[in-house]
């Protein structure tokens, strides 16, 4: 309403100002004198100015008529589009003026204004595959999804725009939740342009999602191909997708083709923890020891694991435990400074019950580095040295509020997995799980927590000081070492006092 005001004050000022200026041309004296064909022509200064507008106005017909004519003597010579582009030259220039303001209104965020000039441009340029596309991006930043999707519908149609118009329609079922429409419109869009970055990654991505390995494999060839994906990245991603395809054929009972797949993934990422012990695992279902030994030392070396422990244990099931305690003198030197070296030597002397040894190989992990396993052990030895339950219970108490430790944490949302997975459980992300220690481990404990270890020893501990017949009475001959999963290797019963250090440490786990 002010805009109008203002535009009919601006005009009632202009006819104000041409009145004033004629009148005062009126009252001046003077003016312009003309000599044609011997007669003389003198004009007032009035006349004078409309005489020039009128001269312009002549000059600028006569040059569109000179372009007429141009024009038509293309048509004559030929040129059959001569004479309509004489006349569309004006259409063409109005219509690219609207096109360019729509796409400025869609760069500002104006989504309205630029359908409209979308709209405008349209019905000068008759070029829909310029107009169509501002119209559906406009569609979609004013929330009208109907609009943005007729419009790519409509680009499909047309084979210049078929990819633009298929990718539109994708992304918007991306944003509905609808995967499986989706997938088969990035398969569509991939077929249409297979070097597009974009379309890979969504490929890639939902084809993960869906478990099509073999798909998933044949896109990240691609990419490798298209030069979209470093050729390291290409290796890791390759061995991840094998595994994941080792895997599902081991579930449908094919577990020959199985080995393969895992040996393949293994030797594409040698350091990829789950490809090595499912490759290991195939060795030694095929009763080749020494292969599986060579593949759990090379990850072992690399990064060492609680799950490669676990394999590397599996290799020989039924020995003692100092049998087994020697056994992985060749694993353990690999990496004997490792946190994870010191925590596997303390269980194997614990299954062993050499619990000296055991506190010596932890070391001081207790108190610079604790988590729940650390304090566990703890625990498992304290029980063994024959300690009372205070100290036992106050271990494991302690263990109840520490850090869990290393786990399978996704990288991008940061959610933990208790087992590794391809893809994330929580955002859908592929490759993304690595072991390390999850922020939320890090929180600090409710408020009076750290009392607890002293008040469960206040309630529990009913003596001084245990008697000299609970002394510790080393068995004559150990059991055997028994896998229960892979963070405990081949822990043993400890003596008769209390509960065996196997039992402390599958009640730290709870």
């Amino acid at each position: 309403m002010l805009w109008s005001l203002i535009k009919i004050l601006i005009f009632v000022a202009i006819v104000a100002a041409l009145t004033l200026g004629a009148g005062y041309l009126l009252e001046t004296d003077g003016g312009i004198q003309i000599t044609a064909g011997g007669e003389e022509y003198t004009l007032g200064p009035l006349q004078s100015v409309i005489g020039a507008l009128l001269v312009i106005l002549a000059v600028w017909v006569l040059l569109k008529l000179f372009s007429l004519l141009i024009a038509t003597l293309r048509f004559l010579n030929g040129d059959e589009t001569a004479i309509s582009r004489y006349f569309d030259r004006n259409r063409e220039r109005k219509g690219f003026q609207a096109l360019s303001e729509g796409m400025m209104a869609l760069a500002s965020g104006e989504g309205r204004l630029a359908m409209a000039k979308a709209s405008k441009a349209e019905r000068y340029l008759q070029k829909p595959e310029l107009t169509d596309l501002i119209t559906a991006q406009a569609a979609e930043m004013s929330g009208d999804r109907a609009k943005a999707e007729q419009v790519y519908k409509k680009l499909i149609q047309n084979d210049a725009t078929r990819f633009v118009g298929v990718r539109g329609i994708m992304k918007q079922k991306l944003a509905a939740g609808e995967t499986d429409v989706a997938l088969k419109l990035a398969e569509r869009a991939f077929a249409i342009k297979p070097q597009h970055e974009e379309t890979q990654d969504v490929l890639l991505q939902l084809q993960a999602q869906k478990e099509d390995w073999s798909g998933a494999r044949k896109t990240l060839n691609a990419k490798l191909k298209s030069g979209t994906m470093p050729r390291d990245v290409h290796k890791r991603r390759d061995a991840v997708l094998a595994l994941s395809e080792a895997r599902d054929v081991l579930e449908e009972g094919k577990t020959i083709d199985a080995r393969v797949a895992a040996i393949e993934a293994n030797r594409l990422s040698p350091d990829l923890i789950p490809a090595a012990v499912l490759a290991a695992q195939g060795y030694i279902e095929q009763g080749k020891p020494r292969y599986a030994v060579r593949v759990l030392k090379k990850v072992w070396e690399v990064r060492p694991h609680p799950e490669v422990a676990g394999a590397f244990a599996a290799i020989v099931p039924d020995e003692t435990p100092q049998e087994r305690l020697k056994r992985f003198q060749q694993l353990v030197k690999l990496q004997p400074d490792h946190r994870e070296t010191k925590l596997l030597m303390a269980e194997l002397n614990i299954a062993a019950e050499d619990f000296p040894a055991a506190r010596r190989a932890l070391g001081n992990l207790h108190e610079i580095d604790a988590d729940a396993r650390v304090l566990t052990i703890m625990a498992a030895i304290e029980r063994g040295e024959g300690a009372s339950d205070t100290v036992v219970k106050g271990w494991l108490a302690k263990a109840v509020t520490a850090p869990r430790g290393p786990q399978w944490v996704c990288d991008n949302c940061h959610s933990i997995h208790t087992n590794w997975a391809p893809v994330c459980a929580n955002c859908q992300s592929f490759d993304t799980l690595s072991w390390t220690v999850p922020h939320e481990s890090q929180m600090a404990a409710p408020t009076g927590v750290g009392m607890l270890p002293l008040i469960v020893g206040a309630l529990d501990d009913k003596t001084e000081e245990p008697p000299e017949a609970d002394v510790i009475e080393t068995p004559a001959e150990p059991e055997e070492a028994e896998i229960v999963e892979p963070e405990s290797v081949g822990v043993q019963p400890g003596p008769e006092t209390g509960a065996p250090p196997s039992e402390v440490l599958e009640e730290g786990r709870r």
